[in-house]
């Protein structure tokens, strides 16, 4: 399994797709560089920060709704509230997305902790959480558009503009492209890098963007990023969260938080913060727009297998 991050390419740089293929799936995580410690947020019901070393924390410093260097990302969020439960403060250790993340940060003891994390998906040799929270992939489209989709199963996707992400050269690595192109649904797909252009804010909003502008009809994204991005645009977007279970990438994910291999004592510390602030937990995506599915459904399970070319009935 790989890792890598929701983000788009910019809007210039997508076009019709006629190739065919299958790769693997999603992780949303972050990235390297420079540490630095954040002023501290007062959470209620929390033990002020003592005075011992920083919580480690690596994050993208670029990937709303997650995570960005001006802490506004709800990963930011929850990892304050995490180092303030622990009576430590939390350190930001910044590291761009790409295949060698973990490799490159929690690996090398250069953090403690890594943020959303699918919670079945140990290929990394890390060990996670309980899930927080439990999302998956959305479809997008204008409001005021002639249509109501609901499904992956709507004919219309053979007809209208569908802009999905990818991580590189090959388009169908991630749920929603991997499962058009099973499809035969070619020709209408239009492609938004994830890596295309770090170099400037948000650039995993250009997909919700192209909706929005009319570039494409509908999106396929990441839940959470369809979410908090649909709601900030200046025109009314329906997001509808895709439940279907028979595709061949699983679009639904429990998400974890990730430490070290081996470090089962701080793994039991963030699941015993994770149980004991669950409705906060709940409350703070909620006001990211994040779509939150039922926690206790499996799902994540079968991600390995599908990828691995198990029984899809798709």
């Amino acid at each position: 399994m790989d890792a890598s991050v929701l983000r788009l390419a910019p809007r210039a740089a997508f076009s019709p797709l006629k190739q065919r293929g299958r790769g693997l799936l999603l992780a949303l995580l972050f990235a390297p560089a420079s540490a630095f410690a954040q002023t501290h947020t007062q959470y209620p019901g929390a033990a002020p920060a003592a005075a011992s070393a920083p919580l480690r924390v690596c994050a993208d410093p670029n990937d709303l709704p997650f995570s960005n260097r001006a802490g506004q990302g709800f990963e930011n969020k929850l990892a304050q509230m995490l180092a303030q439960s622990l009576g430590r403060q939390v350190e930001f250790v910044w590291h761009a997305q790409g295949k060698d993340f973990l490799r490159d940060t929690l690996d090398a003891d250069r953090c403690d902790v890594v943020m959303g994390l699918p919670t079945d998906d140990h290929a990394w040799g890390v060990l996670t959480t309980r899930p927080y929270y439990r999302s998956s992939y959305a479809l997008v489209y204008r409001a005021d558009a002639p249509y109501r989709l609901k499904s992956l199963d709507d004919p219309r996707l053979r007809s209208l503009q569908i802009g999905v992400h990818a991580t590189g050269d090959d388009w169908v690595d991630l749920p929603g492209g991997a499962t058009l192109a099973h499809r035969g649904i070619v020709d209408n797909v239009h492609v938004y890098a994830l890596f295309a252009n770090t170099a400037r804010a948000n650039p995993s909003a250009d997909l919700i963007d192209a909706v929005a502008a009319r570039n494409v009809d509908v999106a396929i994204a990441w839940g959470p990023l369809a979410g908090y991005f649909a709601s900030r645009e200046p025109v009314k977007l329906e997001v509808v969260p895709l439940t279907e279970e028979h595709t061949i990438l699983p679009f639904q994910f429990s998400i974890s938080m990730a430490v070290r291999y081996g470090n089962t004592a701080l793994r039991d510390k963030l699941n015993a913060f994770l149980a004991a602030h669950r409705a906060a937990v709940h409350e703070l995506l909620a006001q990211y727009g994040v779509p939150q599915l039922d926690i206790a459904k499996p799902g994540a399970a079968q991600l390995q297998a599908r990828a691995g070319g198990g029984d899809s009935q798709d």
